[in-house]
């Protein structure tokens, strides 16, 4: 099982009414949920850890991600509400407004955290679960303790606007990182988190501490994928797009699903990935997949058989 470990919300998207008002529409959502989602839909064995309410848009989460196949088991539940993001599109690019406190994910408590069966082969954490407390804590002491023994990918997927303490954020990323066997970043956040300079000189910077994989995404230019001695790039599929929102979480489910079709979770393999064509796999099943979620309103990820 690949077990996807963050936040889920409600994204709230604009839409019209029949009278022609601006409305907000609810779609279950939040970057890793969607990447547990994607995967299910992929045909990964896919599962989901996160703060989930008991409140109708919690239900509305345990429904996605059951309809998709994907294991919901070891999600803590509570009464809290669930969190919302509110999404203005400007040329199909999403910004967000988040309604966070006191939410059933956010507080969840390291002391909150289950004992990981040994089914899970891969461990999936990143998003707005990692900048906050005390949930940002409860899933870097989890992948902290987790990542001797099973394959760990981050993708932190900034968003600034979010982040009340920057420099606590970024030491948390850099212990995360040294532990994480793949790191995923869009182009955006590599300079965020890296500075000016080239693509390739700064997921080299990134690869220096300590993950054996790194991939980038450019949005409509295509991803790039890095490993110690290898630099691959897939170009984007030409697509209308409709809007970006779940593009990197489905692009993230492509990595994972790819390395699971090839047998390939496990540390020894993702170190010598290079020396397989892994990394081309991944790029390949990341991309195709994202092409389909930009093409269509809202995080839809693919089915596996949409990529046939």
């Amino acid at each position: 099982m690949i077990l996807s470990c963050g936040e889920a919300l409600i994204d709230m998207l604009p839409r019209e009414s029949a009278q022609g008002e601006a409305a907000f529409a609810p779609y279950p959502g939040g970057a890793v949920f969607n990447t547990a989602i994607a995967l299910g839909r992929l045909g990964a064995r896919s599962g989901f850890l996160s703060g989930l309410s008991e409140d109708l848009f919690g239900k509305m989460l345990i429904h996605s991600l059951s309809d998709s196949g994907v294991d919901a088991g070891l999600a803590v539940r509570s009464d809290r509400p669930t969190t919302l993001a509110f999404v203005t599109l400007t040329d199909g690019h999403a910004s967000y407004a988040f309604y966070d406190e006191n939410t059933a994910g956010r507080m969840l408590k390291i002391e909150d955290m289950p004992e990981i069966p040994a089914e899970v082969k891969a461990m999936f954490f990143g998003g707005i679960s990692l900048p906050v407390e005390p949930c940002g804590a409860a899933y870097e002491a989890l992948m902290l303790r987790e990542a001797e023994n099973r394959v760990t990918m981050i993708d932190p997927n900034i968003r600034p606007g979010f982040i009340g303490d920057e420099a606590a954020y970024r030491a948390r990323l850099e212990r995360m990182f040294t532990v994480a066997d793949i790191v995923k970043v869009s182009d955006e956040d590599l300079r965020w988190i890296e500075g000016p300079g080239t693509i390739a000189d700064l997921a080299r910077g990134l690869l220096a501490k300590g993950p054996k994989l790194v991939f980038v995404t450019e949005g409509a230019t295509g991803a790039h994928g890095f490993s110690k001695h290898c630099e691959v790039f897939v170009p984007a599929r030409k697509v209308e797009v409709i809007d970006t929102v779940g593009a990197g979480d489905t692009f993230n489910a492509g990595v994972l699903a790819a390395l699971e079709r090839a047998g390939a979770l496990d540390k020894a393999r993702i170190a010598r990935a290079d020396e397989e064509g892994l990394i081309s796999d991944c790029l390949k099943l990341g991309v195709a997949a994202a092409a389909v979620v930009v093409s269509r309103a809202g995080a839809n990820p693919p089915w596996a058989d949409e990529l046939a």
